[in-house]
């Protein structure tokens, strides 16, 4: 398999694991939440590893950036969907916190090649 560039980068790896970790945390969810909160979770999981790899395509850091922050955007929304799977009782606290602990850690991966691409337009 030919392997591009953005998968080379830690944040895309990390991200991409984060993306699976969401289809086997969902894999558990009530058949009812198939068109709901599973399809919701794992699309916007998905959308982080993809504006990455994206923006990595992009000409330009400026251009980049701007995929970056889209994919900040759903990772937030991986977060709040992942909080409310927890309070609905899908997700176990355990289970919660570790999820949440890899979002964490993407998010400030995020924010920090956010920062180095700003500070290189």
């Amino acid at each position: 398999m030919l392997k591009l560039p953005y998968q080379k980068l830690q944040i895309w790896q990390k991200s991409f694991a984060l993306a699976r970790l969401t289809y086997d945390i969902t894999r558990t969810f009530p058949e009812e939440e198939r068109y709901g909160l599973i399809s919701q979770m794992r699309r916007s999981a998905v959308s982080v590893p993809s504006n990455i790899a994206e923006g990595s395509q992009r000409t330009t850091n400026r251009d980049f950036h701007s995929f970056i922050a889209i994919a900040k955007g759903s990772l937030a929304e991986v977060e709040t969907q992942a909080l409310l799977a927890h309070e609905i009782g899908y997700i176990t606290k355990e289970d919660a916190e570790k999820y949440l602990g890899h979002v964490q850690e993407v998010s400030k991966m995020l924010r920090a090649f956010a920062a180095k691409l700003t500070t290189t337009h």
